[in-house]
């Protein structure tokens, strides 16, 4: 497989307690040829100075700070679009677990197939890093009808071409990624599954995903309102959203 380089987008606000986990699953990568773009939102404990002492060993790893926190992944997430080099694109959140295979699997996964947007399935661990066993799968592929009636696409597995992006960025709203995926499929572009366990999720005690009804107002407003989905359509799409929320709880 040739060796493209691949970027990754790690937005970062006070987690000083799992940044450490983070990077080391990325340098843990059987996959070397990468750069990891760690965007600080103005943290106040000490996450600033744990990524610089590994920006210091690894000149891979590129540490940029917000002039101001953004109380959202959305800005440091765009400004690690606007500095990224790579042709491809990975997504990994500050308290998230790669495993060590997951560039070098994605990646063979695209190339043999000819893909532009590839995802995985991932195992739910506690805040504090036990696993749990407990994995998700979603659809083995997601178009953009697909994505509007649940988003399959778990962010922290997300590997995609840098040139599909285009004018889309991450805007200031709930469920940003879900609206990222949204821009990009809209396009056209189909989303596949390696049907591999790639990731570790970790389970916050402060999880924004903690809040069930929010979350539903979240979705109605992403697809209703955002999308412009008449209401109808709109309202299958949530029945079929929450039907998936209830089994996804009870994996």
């Amino acid at each position: 497989m040739t060796s493209h380089l691949v970027s990754v987008i790690t937005p970062c606000y006070n987690a000083a307690d799992y940044i450490a986990d983070t990077i080391e699953s990325v340098l843990a990568q059987t996959y070397r040829n990468w750069e990891m773009i760690i965007i600080d939102d103005c943290s106040s404990d000490k996450s600033s100075e744990i990524i610089l002492s590994y920006a210091e060993k690894d000149g891979r790893i590129h540490y940029l700070k917000t002039d101001s926190p953004s109380g959202s992944p959305s800005r440091p997430r765009n400004i690690g679009l606007e500095h990224a080099k790579g042709e491809y694109i990975a997504m990994l959140d500050s308290d998230d677990i790669w495993l060590p295979s997951k560039l070098e699997e994605q990646l063979d996964f695209i190339s043999n197939n000819g893909y532009d947007f590839v995802y995985s399935c991932y195992e739910k661990i506690s805040h504090d890093g036990v696993r749990s066993g407990r994995i998700i799968r979603t659809k083995s592929s997601a178009d953009y009808q697909d994505l509007l009636k649940s988003d399959e696409i778990p962010c922290l597995t997300a590997l995609f071409r840098s040139d599909v992006i285009g004018d889309v960025r991450f805007v200031h709203e709930e469920k940003e990624d879900y609206i990222f995926w949204l821009g990009i499929l809209k396009k056209g572009i189909t989303a596949h599954n390696t049907g591999i366990v790639h990731a570790l999720y970790r389970l916050s005690k402060n999880s924004r995903s903690s809040d069930k009804v929010k979350m539903f107002k979240s979705q109605w407003n992403v697809i209703h309102n955002i999308e412009g989905v008449n209401f109808f359509k709109a309202t299958y799409c949530m029945a079929i959203y929450a039907f998936k929320g209830i089994a996804k709880r009870l994996r």
